[in-house]
């Protein structure tokens, strides 16, 4: 009786393992086309408070009197600003408590040929597209309500910097309030946070005109949303009191290390709880 010999599997036969760079952009492009097809309610969710705020201010008390037309040219980095850093702040934060409670939708990601780390980073992308987009929609409703855009071509390569910097950072901030607050006091949190971040962010005044008022101009500068709404501002409107852009870059880089390692370690916390 001979014996039949069994064809052996080779390692070069054998399945291969997705790439850690293709598991993360399949990742990355499933939440985009899920928000390719809800993109209007994503627009209305994001830019509406700007867009008010900018038509109020901008316009209305303009018209009115009660504000010099000059106010719109402060006004308008500051909208920008805070359309980008919310945007990526919130659409962290939230999907990240209902995965985390409700959904268990996580749990999928998780499983994912990706290290837990790169899980969180792709969710901080994630948000961080989403906030460049609620940015970039700000420019052309600018120009409708306000009838200008202080900005030209050359502008843009900072004004990208410092929206993508300020959105890593917003997304930073969203992923450590998602994973450090309990998901039945979000909604506090929320209202507890939101409020100073949208009136200390300089969004409707520039930081150096605050020498009057030197402990709110403290609390000021504790704000990443500051330094945002400054950098643009000097870029777009140089004429009015602004900081530099060193220092700008400079606060944001602290802020986004900071906040970039907490969020790392909320969410592996709450990846293995």
């Amino acid at each position: 009786m001979t014996a039949v010999e069994t064809p052996r599997v080779t390692g070069a036969a054998a399945p291969a393992r997705p790439s850690v760079g293709r598991a993360f952009t399949a990742l990355l492009w499933r939440d985009v086309f899920v928000t390719g097809r809800e993109f209007v309610p994503f627009l209305l969710q994001v830019v509406l408070q700007p867009v008010f705020l900018l038509f109020v201010f901008g316009k209305v008390l303009v018209e009115l009197g009660f504000t010099t037309s000059g106010y719109a040219d402060v006004l308008l980095p500051g909208v920008v600003s805070l359309a980008a850093f919310l945007t990526a702040l919130q659409n962290t934060a939230f999907p990240l408590v209902i995965d985390f409670s409700f959904t268990k939708e996580i749990e999928d990601r998780l499983l994912a040929p990706l290290p837990t780390a790169l899980v969180a980073v792709e969710k901080v992308v994630f948000a961080t597209l989403r906030a460049l987009v609620a940015a970039a929609v700000m420019f052309p409703i600018g120009l409708w309500v306000l009838g200008s855009l202080p900005v030209t071509w050359s502008d843009v390569p900072v004004l990208v910097f410092f929206l993508v910097l300020g959105s890593l950072v917003g997304a930073a901030i969203g992923m450590t309030l998602g994973t450090f607050v309990k998901p039945n006091r979000i909604n506090v949190v929320f209202a507890v946070v939101l409020t100073p971040l949208l009136f200390t962010g300089s969004t409707q005044f520039p930081w150096p005109a605050l020498d009057q008022l030197r402990w709110f101009q403290v609390v000021c500068a504790l704000n990443p949303l500051t330094y945002v709404s400054e950098a643009l501002r000097a870029q777009m409107a140089p004429q009015v009191p602004h900081l530099s852009l060193t220092v700008c870059a400079l606060a944001l880089t602290g802020f986004l290390a900071v906040f970039g390692v907490l969020s790392l370690v909320g969410f592996r916390r709450r990846a293995l709880d």
